[in-house]
């Protein structure tokens, strides 16, 4: 459980020693989140994924900066949304979806990343959040517009955060995702920079504000960290081919 404190998340996050990443936007005061990156303290590997070696010592972490242990979610690259306060009251296993929205205090939302986009959701009123896991599968099938849906609120009333992903300079992509976004969204070509016949660099967080945009959210914050070319601080899974994981946090106080 975490200890009440007077000072802001990214202050204690940073006296511990931690380089993880708390969100630079206008959420309200109820609204807690942080990103984790590869490193924990001193320098110690942090790795979320289920087969790390230190998974104990690395949960244990965690739960010094959460109020509860998150609803992991079983995440397929899809579209799927659960309401965190509906499994938890049905004990339910891990939910196959990629995003979870949450209303009840304390309810942590959780996604799990290595190059694919974490997206965090908040009202403007601090009475719903939620957080996605944006790979360019999600993105296209959907998933942010799922999530807004899903969080039964206006979206001018939403704002947006786009945690550590993938950069526009290192995103190598073939025809099909090109095709995946740019068939029924033509503009979305200007996302796609040419690279060579059939290849394209796409920048992922572009393409996150377009499809907010066009879904009404206008106040979309982050999206300028690169997990691929920032080796020091976070996994990728195109540039180690490993299944090292971070997470990324949100809930209400």
């Amino acid at each position: 459980m975490t200890v009440a404190s007077e000072r802001p998340l990214h202050t204690r996050i940073a006296a511990a020693g931690l380089d993880w990443i708390v969100p630079d936007w206008p959420a309200p005061a109820s609204v807690r989140a942080f990103s984790t990156t590869r490193n924990g303290r001193g320098g110690a590997a942090f790795d979320l994924s289920p087969r790390a070696p230190e998974r104990e010592l690395v949960r244990a972490e965690l739960l010094r900066w959460l109020p509860e242990d998150p609803l992991w979610l079983a995440q397929i690259h899809g579209g799927a949304v659960c309401t965190i306060d509906d499994v938890r009251r049905a004990n339910g296993a891990a939910p196959r979806a990629d995003a979870a929205v949450a209303r009840d205090a304390q309810s942590v939302c959780a996604v799990q990343t290595a190059d694919c986009m974490p997206v965090l959701f908040a009202d403007r009123a601090g009475e719903v959040v939620a957080a996605a896991h944006a790979g360019w599968r999600g993105l296209a099938a959907g998933v942010l517009e799922a999530t807004l849906s899903a969080m039964r609120v206006e979206p001018k009333a939403v704002m947006a955060w786009l945690g550590p992903a993938i950069g526009p300079r290192a995103f190598e992509v073939g025809p099909d995702v090109f095709a995946a976004y740019c068939a029924e969204d033509t503009g979305a070509a200007a996302c796609f920079a040419p690279l060579r016949p059939g290849k394209w660099l796409a920048d992922l967080y572009g393409l996150a504000r377009r499809r907010l945009a066009r879904a009404g959210v206008d106040t979309v914050h982050g999206g300028d960290r690169c997990t691929f070319t920032e080796s020091n601080v976070f996994y990728s899974y195109r540039r180690d081919h490993g299944d090292n994981r971070m997470a990324t946090f949100i809930w209400r106080e």
